[in-house]
């Protein structure tokens, strides 16, 4: 026990002990530099250069990306997505393969190859339609397909036939635009321009003071609301008898795509917005049957 104490002391004071480094030019003999070193100082030294180098170590993986390619040290999260994306994948390449085979039998059937996949689709024992192909089983599937194709286009040819006999009842059955009644869009408004399709102007603008609502002039359904660079706020309404008006250079629109309105309920505020407008007023157009016709026919704008 006493001579390990002693060697221990010993080891210490060896390592106490301190020694000097020097450093000489290998021609000239000349000193170039002198350290004192002990070997306790070389092994701190030692020591602190690997504590530096771990900790460094350390923060370049917990601070950096690197920390991904750790195996078991990923995100959770991240793993689960890309698990879950995987699986996805495998599933839309099933689906891929499928889909090619099904439209392969359609080519078959086509070009009048069906011959070779019923006699394929014969041999198969009904019992294993387990082990069966996709490309076999979707056979039966294309015959269900075609029938069912020509049935709506059966039922296709009905329903055109039936519109085009409604659209046409409809047509005949118009009531001319003298017979019709509108409302004023503007109540008191002046003509400042008047309606002429020969330089692209195919409505009226009428002036009125700041503020004064624009009406609807019949019952019918909002088709569009929005703004547009030249025309600004612009709102257009589908009337019965295939009628439509547009009001444009709105300052607001009270009213949106979809709603219903009355004939003589305010659906925007006169304004002055948009490149074609120079001062504040309202641009009215009135279609029938996708032409333009002059408003003022129809209705009177002085009340």
């Amino acid at each position: 026990m006493e001579n390990e104490k002693k060697r221990g002391r010993k080891f210490i004071e060896k390592s106490r002990e301190n020694y000097r480094l020097i450093v000489m030019n290998n021609e000239t003999f000349e000193e170039v530099g002198s350290y004192q070193l002990s070997p306790l100082n070389i092994y701190m030294a030692i020591c602190g250069v690997i504590a530096i180098v771990a900790i460094l170590v350390f923060l370049l993986i917990v601070a950096t990306p690197i920390k991904r390619y750790i195996p078991g040290y990923g995100n959770i999260q991240e793993h689960k997505e890309a698990l879950r994306l995987t699986a996805e994948l495998n599933a839309i390449k099933k689906d891929l393969i499928a889909q090619e085979a099904y439209t392969e039998n359609i080519r078959k059937i086509l070009v009048g190859d069906i011959v070779e996949v019923e006699s394929q689709v014969a041999a198969i024992d009904t019992n294993a339609t387990e082990d069966m192909p996709d490309s076999l089983i979707n056979v039966e599937r294309i015959r269900e397909d075609e029938l069912l194709r020509k049935e709506i286009e059966l039922n296709e040819q009905l329903q055109n036939r039936q519109t085009n006999a409604a659209n046409s009842l409809a047509i005949n059955n118009q009531i001319s635009l003298e017979q019709l009644y509108f409302i004023p869009p503007i109540s008191g408004g002046t003509i400042s321009e008047p309606y002429g399709p020969d330089n692209k102007h195919y409505g009226i603008d009428v002036m009125a003071p700041k503020n004064t609502p624009v009406k609807a002039i019949m019952d019918g359904f909002v088709f569009t609301s929005d703004w547009t660079l030249e025309t600004g706020n612009t709102i257009g309404i589908q009337h019965a008898n295939n009628l439509i008006s547009f009001y444009k250079h709105n300052s607001v629109l009270l009213k949106e795509s979809g709603n219903q309105v009355k004939a003589g309920e305010a659906i925007a505020i006169i304004g002055n917005t948009g490149t074609l407008s120079s001062g504040p007023h309202l641009h009215f157009e009135l279609w029938h049957n996708g032409k333009a016709v002059n408003p003022e026919n129809f209705i009177i704008f002085d009340k």
